[in-house]
């Protein structure tokens, strides 16, 4: 667990071996509830090789010093990430 929102990742090892890579992340609340966004590509097991970018969602609540995962929302595909950015573009330019 870590302690300070800049410890936060979705790096993720087996056995020695690297399986989520993590390309970026963007915070984007902070506080006892802290809300991250982060693009992350995944290990190909068969090619060795790391494959199209992907993206979560996560909720992390601050307790006795430590950041603990609450929730989490995987987007699959850029596709998806697509229909959620024209989504929310057009519900936000309809609140003008």
């Amino acid at each position: 667990m870590a302690e300070n929102i800049d410890e936060l990742t979705v790096n993720y090892e087996e056995d020695g071996v690297q399986v989520v890579k993590e390309i970026d992340k963007e915070i984007l609340s902070k506080g006892s509830w802290t809300t991250i966004l982060f693009r992350y590509q995944d290990l190909d097991r068969a090619t060795g090789e790391f494959g199209q970018d992907k993206f979560t969602i996560r909720r992390y609540q601050k307790r006795n010093g430590q950041y603990q995962t609450k929730s989490k929302f995987n987007i699959s595909s850029p596709a998806q990430a697509e229909k959620i950015v024209e989504t929310l573009s057009k519900w936000l330019e309809s609140n003008k």
